[in-house]
Parts: C-alpha cells; sequence; structure tokens
C-alpha cells in the first residue's frame, strides 16, 4: 500500500462518524481526493466503507431498540432507487468534485444548525419523508455516500424524532442507499488499475474504528459536542476538495 497512513485516517474517522451513526463517506471520499486515487475507486472504498461501519452501528441500534420501521419505510422507498440512478449516472470528474466539495460544506453547516435545533418531536408525513428520502438518495447517489450526513440535520430541524432514534434511522438510511449505489457502481466496468489490496486493507481499518466508535458513541460520548467537531472537519474536507480539484475557490 503506497499511502499506510490512509489506515490511520480512515480508522479515525470511522470512530468519529459511527458515535453518532453516520459511516463517514463523505470524509472518506475527501482524504481520497487528497491522495488523487482514480475517481470510480475512490466512489467504491467509500461505499464499501460506508456499509461496514453501519451495519455494526444499525445492528446495535436495533439491539437497543432505536429503530422505527414503521416512520423509517416511507424515508427510504424513494431513496433506494433515486440513489442507484444518482450512482448510476455519467457526470464528469470536475462536476464530481464540485458537488462533493459544495456538498461537504452544505452537510457541516446543517450539522451546526442540527445542534441548535430543540423542541419535541413533532407527528411526521409519510409524503414529506418520502420526499426527503427521495432528494437526499439521490444526491447521496450522485456523491457515492449514504446520505445520513444530509437526512439526520434535516430530521432534526423537522423534530421528526428523539436523537437516539433519529441517528439510528440515519444509519439504516446510509446502509441501504450505500448498498444501492456500490450495486450501480458495480454494474458498470471496473477499470484495470483496481487495487484489491489497497480496498480491503482500508476495509479492515473502517471495521476497526466503526466497532469501537458505535460502542462508545452509544454509551459515553456527547452527541453535541461529535457533531460539532464533524461538522469542522467536514467544512475542512470540502474547503480542501474545492481548493485542490476544482476552480470555484
Amino acid at each position: 500500500m503506497q499511502h499506510w497512513e490512509l489506515l490511520i485516517f480512515f480508522f479515525v474517522i470511522a470512530f468519529i462518524y459511527s458515535s453518532v451513526g453516520f459511516g463517514g463517506g463523505s470524509s472518506y471520499l475527501a482524504i481520497l481526493a487528497v491522495y488523487q486515487l482514480p475517481v470510480y475507486e475512490m466512489k467504491l472504498i467509500a461505499l464499501v466503507c460506508n456499509i461496514i461501519v453501519v451495519t455494526a452501528g444499525s445492528l446495535l441500534f436495533i439491539k437497543h431498540r432505536q429503530v422505527d420501521w414503521k416512520k423509517i419505510l416511507p424515508l427510504i422507498l424513494l431513496s433506494v432507487p433515486l440513489a442507484f440512478v444518482g450512482a448510476w449516472l455519467k457526470i464528469s470528474t470536475d462536476a464530481f468534485f464540485v458537488l462533493l466539495g459544495c456538498s461537504l460544506i452544505a452537510a457541516s453547516l446543517l450539522l451546526v444548525v442540527k445542534t441548535t435545533a430543540t423542541g419535541q418531536p413533532v407527528k411526521d408525513s409519510p409524503v414529506k419523508s418520502g420526499a426527503i428520502g427521495g432528494a437526499i438518495g439521490f444526491l447521496s447517489g450522485m456523491v457515492s455516500i449514504g446520505g445520513g450526513i444530509f437526512l439526520s440535520p434535516v430530521l432534526h430541524l423537522l423534530r421528526w424524532d428523539v436523537p437516539k432514534k433519529i441517528a439510528a434511522t440515519a444509519s439504516v438510511f446510509i446502509l441501504v442507499n450505500s448498498v444501492s449505489g456500490l450495486v450501480a457502481h458495480l454494474s458498470k466496468p471496473a477499470p484495470a488499475e483496481l487495487q484489491y489490496s489497497r480496498i480491503l486493507l482500508l476495509c479492515f481499518a473502517v471495521f476497526a474504528g466503526g466497532q469501537v466508535g458505535s460502542r462508545l458513541g452509544i454509551a459515553k460520548f456527547d452527541p453535541v459536542v461529535i457533531r460539532r467537531v464533524t461538522a469542522l472537519l467536514v467544512f475542512a474536507a470540502g474547503v480542501e476538495v474545492l481548493l485542490k480539484h476544482t476552480h470555484i475557490i
């Protein structure tokens, strides 16, 4: 592996994101962009690592009875097929990095707003949930992330449910959309230079980080502090992507 430090970065990202129910796909992409990996491999790695991290987190949320399947279903009915469509669409490399950088910055701002949102949960509308899930699923498919980093702040602002159940919902949402996006990418011809050994090592790194973070996050961490740290990291990653790969800033 040429960049062994990627293992450390991926472990830390998985540890931080899994503690609040996220997979870390956005930051995996940002780090991989800095190392200038091929775009196809970047997307593949981000989605596979997402699946590894949030699978463990989702199982823990299910075990702690935080997953409300009746409320989650409207969110994922449209998001899964639209995530596939978004991932299947062919967009230029320049457009991908612009979309990624802007999405990261927008997500960081949503995370900051989320930390200040208060109030009791209100009754949700299945139609509204379906529209939100579909829109976020499509964007997530194009960027090759799970979408939880967009969904979670929106649900908090709408007072969709209590924080723990929103985190559980985001984890399941990331899982199903990441699988959908991955299937779309695997349906395309893989480039010859794909390095499977690198992908495998990074998968081990996020598995370890995700296992530790998801367990400690449920029991010990202050979710507000973690979200603020995550927002800062995501914002910096977005700016870095735009600086290195676009002419926007």
